[in-house]
């Protein structure tokens, strides 16, 4: 019987902190794949559509006004859903978030679900893939990891504010990076505001929106890009000055 309970210790014993490691991060991958599998095996993406939105939205009315706090959480849920998993249907969700709960709100609530899903997102490409990445890449990447976090929260404001950057790549690709958790949820969650109150407001205005063009006019994507320009100017600045600087001082010894 000693003997017995000896080999099992022994047994349990052996499981090193990486083998436990490479098991959590297969659990993470397989949810994640299990979850992008359900989405795109059962359609759901057609209920992320303007038109199943503007088809239902008497009813999603309804259902709201009858259950406001389900409505809310079931919202919230729903977009930390799409956005940790990078699934398609954000704007959509917005949209929806404008028309049922106001402008105010909608952002507000769009901007919880956002951020939170934004940062799994986050956090899962860096349990996941930043240590490979560092492995394999780190003695090329380290000056870029330097300057980024240096200035992190103005180059992601910057990502954030212009549409040419996919908000899921932005997730990702910063999980890889030296940012720390807290700038990075700041800077997501301030740098989406101005977006997202953009299609929550034309959320309002369901009926006569006929296509996601119409909100996204070159005319609101040149002020988002010039709004991710002016974030930059700190940087900029900064650069610029540290130069002067530098060109006084070797001025000075000379």
């Amino acid at each position: 019987m000693i003997r017995h309970e000896a080999s099992m210790t022994s047994q349990v014993s052996t499981t090193t902190p990486s083998q436990q490691a490479s098991g959590t991060k297969l659990a993470i991958i397989l949810g994640i794949a299990i979850g992008i599998g359900v989405f795109f095996y059962f359609d759901l993406g057609r209920f992320l559509s303007l038109d199943a939105l503007k088809s239902n939205r008497d009813q999603l009315l309804a259902f709201t006004e009858a259950n406001y706090v389900s409505a809310v959480a079931l919202f919230i849920v729903v977009y930390i859903a799409i956005t940790g998993l990078s699934l398609p249907g954000a704007v959509i969700l917005t949209l929806a978030g404008g028309f049922l709960f106001g402008s105010g709100f909608g952002v507000l609530f769009v901007n919880i679900g956002a951020t939170t899903g934004a940062t799994l997102a986050f956090l899962a490409a860096r349990y996941l893939l930043r240590d490979w990445v560092e492995q394999k890449f780190g003695n090329r990447l380290g000056p870029i990891q330097a300057g980024f976090s240096r200035n992190a929260f103005n180059y992601l404001m910057t990502l954030r504010l212009i549409p040419l950057f996919p908000f899921f790549l932005v997730n990702m690709v910063s999980g890889l990076t030296r940012v720390s958790l807290g700038t990075y949820v700041t800077a997501t969650a301030i740098g989406i505001i101005p977006g997202s109150f953009v299609f929550a407001y034309a959320g309002r205005q369901l009926a006569s929106i006929n296509s996601l063009r119409e909100i996204a006019s070159p005319n609101v994507l040149l002020a988002f890009t010039m709004l991710g320009m002016l974030a930059l100017v700190p940087v900029l600045y900064k650069k610029f000055a540290n130069k002067s600087n530098d060109r006084q001082a070797s001025e000075r010894e000379t």
